[in-house]
């Protein structure tokens, strides 16, 4: 805790590296297993490590494939689990946020519409957007209205066709 010459209690803040459990070196059991992506200690039956959420896979070793290798194992002894780790690769879902319910409009016809009748907010009754278009018709005679429509026109005949639909709420054929 410090004390700042203002009368402030403030704690100090560590922004250091985020702190991993380390493997125990000399008093663990060939039983106790450790997380390798943490070195956290984790239960010999575990699947999955509590601390950092790795995969753990846990399979046992065949007879067979021992008996391949040259080893032989005694009846009274216990097989010990051999331990895959397998690291799922990162899926990438991709959810394009486009609504099939959307009405089919023409992003040409939206941006033509825009550029040439703008003014009285044609393009924004023509998206679906009737209080939008109501507002520009409110306003047509300021020219307000036509600048910013003319500037619609353009975006919209510039975006790509992910982003008008996604910001028309609008399929396009």
């Amino acid at each position: 805790m410090i004390i700042s010459i203002y009368g402030v209690i403030s704690m100090p803040i560590y922004f250091g590296p985020k702190i991993k459990y380390k493997p125990l070196k000399g008093g663990r059991k060939m039983s106790e297993r450790v997380c390798p992506q943490c070195g956290a200690p984790i239960d010999p039956t575990a699947t999955e490590c509590k601390f950092c959420g790795e995969k753990l896979t846990i399979q046992q070793t065949m007879p067979q494939m021992q008996s391949q290798q040259g080893y032989v194992q005694q009846p009274g002894q216990s097989q010990q689990p051999q331990i895959i780790i397998q690291q799922a690769a990162p899926q990438q879902n991709y959810y394009s946020g486009i609504n099939p319910t959307w009405p089919i409009k023409n992003k040409i016809v939206a941006g033509v519409l825009g550029i040439f009748l703008g003014g009285i907010g044609i393009h924004k009754f023509y998206l679906g957007k009737v209080g939008m278009g109501i507002l520009y018709l409110l306003f047509c005679w300021t020219g307000i209205p036509a600048i910013v429509g003319f500037i619609e026109g353009i975006i919209y005949l510039c975006s790509n066709d992910e982003n008008f639909q996604l910001k028309n709420h609008v399929r396009i054929k």
